[in-house]
This record gives structure tokens, sequence and C-alpha cells, in this order.
């Protein structure tokens, strides 16, 4: 049954980007606070600065601002783009080569510092070096089943270490020592500290694109088999039931407690709590989800959307509403974390409270009485 948990709002307009230029297409997305940054086919960078404006109604809308573009001078796609803002720099993925461009300017760092030979990077949010000015930098090198960890500085980098794997990586996520990887027809889990791996469950990277996704520390959450988002930890053990996906997913976000999947046609939302489709909204030609602190993000080719999450009180009350209870109690369990415990201590007695009553009016007076005590 659905709940109305996001809603799909645009953020920047095709004309904003392209104009009349039709071969133009997005390639890659990186949001950093109000900073948005869009990588294009055509070799250029867009810096976009998105406002986000409420209306007396309650209606959110993003106003976007283009602040400079910036062309790299290859005939190339930029196929990743990530945020260092403790450097104020930003990593641009082109033609197997990672450069350093100021965030602001968009000008390559003066050393001209770069890393080579990578196919695919990410970046350890959950870092091992205790360097504030310096970010932990991963990358599926060119060179055939091998991984490179880099720390990058804000005009230098520098190589920590080189591993090698079973079979060829096609997609990594990294928590601290611990590299999560897609290899041809299984996940692993790799410590690149101690040279430890553990599998974790066949899958066909030739039939299906892998998604492996940092959710949070020591954990990961991954596209497997049977079309299941399944969830796994640094120990190889899932402390979580997975979520039914459907078989051709493009890409998975977190946004708690919710798990966002999207493939050709849908977007999906599904609850961490108790597994559960709580909404679908239809999204033809997508190609990107990605969540930025905690900013769910998608775009097609030629426009870039926002998922604004509705308020968790009102969600809750939206399922008291149609008399789901159940799902309201574990809602409101779950969001604990995100809500001042005085003001969740408040909400809850006032959710037990209305909760009794349906109950009550449904003849339930056992469960009612539970409630109301």
């Amino acid at each position: 049954m659905s709940v109305k948990a996001f809603k799909l709002v645009s953020a920047v307009e095709r004309e904003m980007l392209m104009g009349d230029k039709n071969y133009i297409n997005i390639e890659c997305i990186e949001c950093c606070g109000k900073n948005l940054y869009i990588g294009t086919n055509d070799c250029f960078i867009y810096h976009f600065l998105l406002d986000e404006k409420i209306s007396t109604a309650g209606k959110i809308t993003f106003a976007a601002t283009k602040q400079l573009h910036k062309y790299l001078g290859l005939k190339k796609p930029v196929s990743e783009l990530k945020a260092a803002s403790a450097l104020t720099r930003l990593l641009v993925l082109c033609d197997n080569t990672i450069t350093l461009v100021n965030m602001m300017n968009l000008e390559p760092v003066p050393t001209g510092a770069r890393i080579k030979g990578a196919v695919t990077f990410t970046l350890n949010e959950n870092p091992v070096s205790g360097d504030p000015f310096c970010v932990e930098v991963c990358i599926i090198s060119v060179k055939r089943r091998t991984i490179q960890m880099f720390m990058v500085f804000e005009d230098r980098v520098q190589i920590v270490k080189e591993v090698f794997t079973p079979e060829q990586p096609c997609a990594v996520a990294v928590d601290g020592y611990y590299l999560c990887l897609a290899l041809t027809t299984q996940y692993i889990i790799l410590n690149y500290n101690t040279g430890i791996s553990q599998d974790l469950f066949p899958y066909c990277s030739d039939e299906k694109r892998p998604i492996v996704k940092r959710i949070g520390r020591q954990e990961f959450l991954l596209a497997g088999p049977g079309g299941l988002g399944m969830f796994a930890t640094v120990d190889g053990i899932s402390q979580r039931a997975p979520v039914h996906w459907s078989e051709n997913v493009i890409g998975a976000a977190l946004c708690f407690p919710y798990v966002v999947a999207l493939d050709d046609e849908f977007i999906t939302v599904h609850s961490m709590l108790d597994q559960q489709q709580k909404q679908t909204l239809p999204f033809k030609e997508g190609h990107i989800l990605q969540d930025f602190e905690g900013k769910v993000i998608v775009a097609t080719n030629k426009g870039v959307y926002i998922l604004v999450p509705l308020p968790l009180e009102k969600q809750i009350q939206d399922l008291l509403a149609s008399h789901r209870v159940e799902e309201a109690l574990v809602l409101a369990k779950g969001a604990r974390r995100n809500i001042p415990k005085e003001k969740f201590q408040v909400m809850y007695k006032r959710l037990l409270q209305q909760a009794g009553f349906i109950q009550f009016a449904q003849l339930q007076f056992l469960e009612a009485k539970e409630l109301f005590r």
C-alpha cells in the first residue's frame, strides 16, 4: 500500500543546460551543499547554485542559477564528478584520468596533479588517515584486476596501496580499510590493509549493472540476484531483510528510513523498517540516482530533479488516516533518530493515543487498551 514519502521537483531544466543543442547529454552529477555540478558528454562541467524555496502553502521549489561552465579540452565525456569540500576541490574523471579542479572557478590546480589510468573511482567516507586536509580515493585501475588507493591533497596526489583482485572489478564502495567489490561473477568484501577477502554472493555483471553502495558505517547495499536489494556488513553478514526491486535496477540511494531505487520506468521507495514498497513514481529515461548529504537527486539525459521527502510527521498522520496503525508505529519508532528527543516523546505519546482510538473504533479493545496504557 502506498505512502506519499517523496515529491519529485524539477531542479535544472534542459534549456538552462543545453539551449537548443540537442546533442548534449548529462553524464554525471555531484551536489555539495548548494553547489550542483553537471558533467556532459561534450566534455563540459557546469556549476549551478541551488536555492530551495518554500511557499506559504509549504510547497518546495528549487531555483538553479548558473555560475559558470568549463570545457575540459577533450573530445570525451565527463564520466564522474566528486567534491572534496574540505580541499575546495572537484575530482573530475574524463578519459581515464582524474583531474583536480577548483570548486569555485573550475580551473585545474596549478601543479597539474592528476591520477592516470582510472576506470571509475569513489571516495572513502570513513577515512583511515585522520588528516582533515586529505581525501582518500579508491580507483578501479585500467590495469587488469587492480584496485589502487590514493591520498589526494589540495595540489598533489600520493598512491598508498595497490591491491589485486581474483576477478576483474566493475564497481566499488569503501568504508575504512574495507572495499566492497562487484567482480565479474560475485560480490566480495576485501580488507586492503590485511589482504583478507570474503565472498558475499554470486552475481553476473555481464547480464546486469551491479550496484555497490555504502549506506553507513561498515554497511553496504548491493543489487543481488532475483531483483533483491541486499544489505551486507564488512563481516559478510546481513542485519536487515532484503528489499524486492525490479530485475533491472539502474541505481539506488538511501534517505532514512527509505531505500530509493531507479529502473527504466519507475522510481520505487521501500522502507528499511518493514521492507515494504511504499511508493512508486513514474519516471522514464532516468539514468542517474544518487544521494548527497541526504538529498536524493535523479537525472535523465536532459534534466535534473530532486526527490523531496515529505515531513515524517505528515507521513505518520497519513498512515493513521488510512487506519494503518502498525505501519504508523513502525515508521515513528524508525524515525526516532531523526527527531529531537523531547519533540519525539510528545509526538509518540499523541500517536499512541490516536492509534488507540482507531483500534477502539474497530472494536479491537485489547490492542486499544495496550496503546492507551
